[in-house]
């Protein structure tokens, strides 16, 4: 499948305002993936070509938390194992499934946690009380948010975050850097899987891919910056619009 400059060109711009959100508050394939979609893609291959360039988002973000101290890989490979086994057993079964009663129920779970994260008075840049040990935290959110993300995809790092922050005690920055963490280890897993079963069009997602790395680095740098002020409204409001648009799309 080939697409005119023009086109390529939209769907860089989409993926740099993608990488940019994505690495505040999560949300960036509310944008990729309808962009994708509008080109004529089979849907498979709009979700594998949308891992593709998200792969780069997350890891530009990622690597940036890393370099910042707010990641600390040695005590986090539980977490990783876990979150990639379950992205590559969502992924596997999407190709096999439909995913229309998750795309049903996800719209009113957001809406949950907006309400959490707006109403809560200890969300904020500092750690607090952790409610789940790590090794407890990395098979049970670890596997069942990578599954999710592998299987259907938006919200993930709304899942992630609040999980970091209310089972895990992480301040608001610190959950955020480790959503990246978690978010790219369920992209990579995601995206092997679809290119096992062809399903990606490498050309457009790698130049998607710049404009991915772009917004990752601008939207990252921010976070350090600003922490909760801009990640805290962020959050909520990105929730907010993936849960109305769902809402609008399966139920009007």
């Amino acid at each position: 499948m080939e697409l005119e400059l023009t086109t390529l060109l939209l769907l860089m711009l989409a993926a740099l305002a993608a990488g940019f959100i994505d690495a505040i508050a999560g949300g960036g394939g509310l944008i990729t993936v309808p962009a994708l979609l509008a080109t004529g893609m089979p849907p498979a291959m709009a979700l594998a070509t949308n891992k593709l360039q998200s792969c780069f988002g997350s890891f530009t973000a990622t690597l940036y938390f890393w370099r910042q101290g707010l990641i600390k890989l040695n005590t986090l490979w539980p977490h990783i194992l876990c979150t990639f086994c379950g992205s590559a057993i969502g992924t596997l079964l999407i190709q096999r499934m439909d995913s229309g009663f998750l795309s049903k129920l996800l719209p009113f779970l957001l809406i949950g946690f907006s309400i959490y994260f707006l109403l809560s008075p200890r969300i904020s840049n500092d750690d607090s009380q952790q409610r789940l040990p790590p090794l407890a935290f990395a098979f049970l959110i670890g596997t069942s948010v990578g599954f999710y993300d592998g299987f259907f995809g938006p919200g993930t790092g709304s899942f992630f975050a609040i999980a970091f922050v209310a089972l895990a005690g992480y301040g608001l920055a610190k959950a955020t850097a480790h959503t990246k963490l978690l978010n790219f280890t369920s992209n990579f897993a995601s995206l092997l899987f679809f290119a096992l079963g062809g399903h990606v069009l490498w050309s457009v997602g790698l130049a998607m891919a710049a404009g991915q790395y772009l917004g990752a680095r601008v939207g990252s740098r921010l976070v350090v910056s600003h922490g909760t002020k801009l990640i805290r409204p962020l959050l909520v409001g990105i929730s907010l619009v993936i849960s109305l648009r769902l809402i609008w799309q399966h139920y009007f």
